[in-house]
């Protein structure tokens, strides 16, 4: 017998055993860097919410009820100064690509290929803006192109999953689909930004063959079609199937739960519908309120799960928003428009506050001291240095310049990344809708003190924030010399990332910068 044979043979049960035993080691995660979950919610203003993010509760925190809101609160930390920008596209691309608007030129709404979604407008003409939304690659026109953060964590271990709206670039274009982004999983993303319904018995906007009625159809949630099923929930059913599957890869995972809510269509959730009726709330602000709860409750459902299945512990959790609420249609809101974030003026679109502040709150088990609030602003761009620091992603490269500074600081309460620090926002764009500070302006916020100014007049709007959050109290007369800094302070930074303004349709010239303009 060839004992060359024999050996090998013989030591087949022990090849086993030790096998048996790597695999029960691999059964306990070897990367212990913690989970995160990114909760982003769609067109939520500031107060709709019952938890107080003023100083004072008001009338929408005791209408609104978002008790896993208020969980998370006593878990974390909440921002009372968390900007965005005012619409949804430059908000997710800043998210993305650590860029600020201003630099990535996607300043408004994207959906078609090669076309513009602008309003026309009587006296400025838009700029050729990058309407095709953002990409990894070059090779599309009006394109920015970028490093995503969630490539990065992919790439460093995490298992990544997209569940909801996407809205990166146009129909047609690489950044459309998630999967380009570095997710390994997609549920429901495309180019898309709004929804065509909620509802399962409209098959979220798809005719019973299965077409889609319009651009906005929900993709990829058939099995619920026909169904009393809330897309809401739909997501979140499907979202929790992800995170059952991503437990048992062994791996950190980054799941970026986007839920279309509470973006019009008002469609009422039944589930929460009588309720706020009898709260003597008109058909379309119960609706609303019904979008705000049912998001909520998703919320819930998925801190549920971390806790029954012992991940809490181990994930941050990340609230936000990506623009003000809608409060300019009066087909969509009832009550004096305008007024729909009060104490903030105007909503969504608007550089006004009501438009650019959201309701941010961080839960880091261990690392954020429960039930604290923090008033230092922030960016949204700030997300992609935080989120790759709380991987412990410190050395990584990326296409673009990153003008996002981590926050992380202000989480664990040993810097202030904001002193000192000036926020900005463009907006050369005509949104659609009407109202106090909506289209065609920029701005600038340094300490208590923000600067908006308007293209198509040279008109200047001085605001100390902090004295007047509701920015009805125009300071610029009295404090030209601020005017006069700020002003400088905006045109060069607009100047520098090589940002956009709108035209004069009478004579062809561009507007002037601020800093142009006594």
């Amino acid at each position: 017998m060839n004992k060359k044979t024999l050996f090998p043979l013989a030591l087949v049960p022990l090849a086993a055993t030790s096998l048996q035993a790597q695999s029960n080691i691999q059964a306990e995660r070897t990367d212990k860097r913690p989970n995160i979950i990114l909760f982003m919610v769609d067109d939520m203003g500031w107060q709709d919410t019952s938890l107080p993010f003023w100083t004072q509760k008001t009338h929408y925190n005791e209408l609104y009820e978002t008790p896993n809101m208020e969980r998370l609160a006593r878990q974390g930390m909440m921002f009372t100064q968390a900007y965005a920008s005012s619409i949804s596209s430059p908000s997710r691309c800043s998210l993305i690509t650590g860029a600020n608007a201003a630099r990535h030129r996607v300043t408004n709404w994207t959906l078609k290929k090669n076309t513009m979604t602008d309003r026309k407008d009587k006296q400025l003409t838009v700029p050729e803006w990058n309407y095709n939304g953002i990409s990894q690659v070059p090779g599309t026109n009006n394109t920015f192109v970028g490093t995503s953060f969630v490539q990065i964590l992919k790439d460093s271990g995490y298992h990544t999953i997209h569940c909801g709206k996407a809205h990166f670039g146009a129909i047609d274009t690489p950044g459309e689909d998630p999967h380009h982004w570095g997710f390994e999983v997609n549920i429901a993303g495309h180019a898309a930004g709004g929804l065509a319904s909620y509802l399962g018995e409209e098959n979220y906007g798809h005719t019973k063959d299965g077409k889609p009625i319009s651009l906005m159809a929900v993709p990829g949630l058939e099995k619920y079609w026909g169904t009393e099923t809330f897309v809401t929930e739909a997501l979140t059913l499907e979202a929790i199937k992800a995170l059952d599957k991503a437990k048992k890869y062994n791996q950190p995972f980054y799941l970026y739960m986007a839920q279309y809510a509470i973006h019009i269509p008002l469609n009422k959730d039944k589930r929460f519908y009588d309720k706020y009726k009898k709260k003597g709330m008109t058909d379309h602000e119960a609706a609303y309120a019904t979008l705000i709860e049912g998001m909520d409750k998703s919320l819930g459902d998925l801190m549920d799960w971390l806790e029954k299945n012992g991940e809490a512990d181990n994930t941050i959790i990340i609230f936000m928003s990506d623009n003000g609420g809608l409060a300019s249609e009066s087909g969509w809101r009832d009550g004096k428009l305008h007024t729909q974030n009060y104490p903030l003026n105007s909503g969504k679109g608007s550089t006004y506050e009501g438009g650019i502040r959201e309701p941010l709150i961080v839960s880091w088990p261990g690392v954020v001291a429960p039930d604290s609030k923090c008033d230092k602003y922030l960016l949204i761009e700030d997300f992609y240095p935080t989120i790759l620091e709380m991987a412990g992603i410190k050395k990584y490269k990326t296409v673009q310049p990153i003008d996002g500074i981590s926050f992380v600081p202000l989480l664990k309460q040993t810097g202030n990344p904001s002193k000192g620090r000036s926020l900005f926002w463009n907006m050369p764009n005509n949104w659609g809708n009407d109202g106090p500070g909506i289209n065609f302006n920029c701005a600038v916020r340094n300490g208590d003190w923000k600067l908006i100014y308007y293209y198509g007049t040279g008109k200047k709007e001085l605001f100390n924030i902090s004295d007047d959050i509701g920015e009805s109290n125009d300071l610029s007369a009295q404090h030209p010399d601020i005017v006069k800094k700020l002003s400088k302070e905006l045109g060069s930074y607009l100047r520098k990332v090589d940002a956009q303004r709108p035209a004069f349709n009478a004579t062809g010239k561009p507007c002037p910068w601020p800093d142009e303009v006594k």
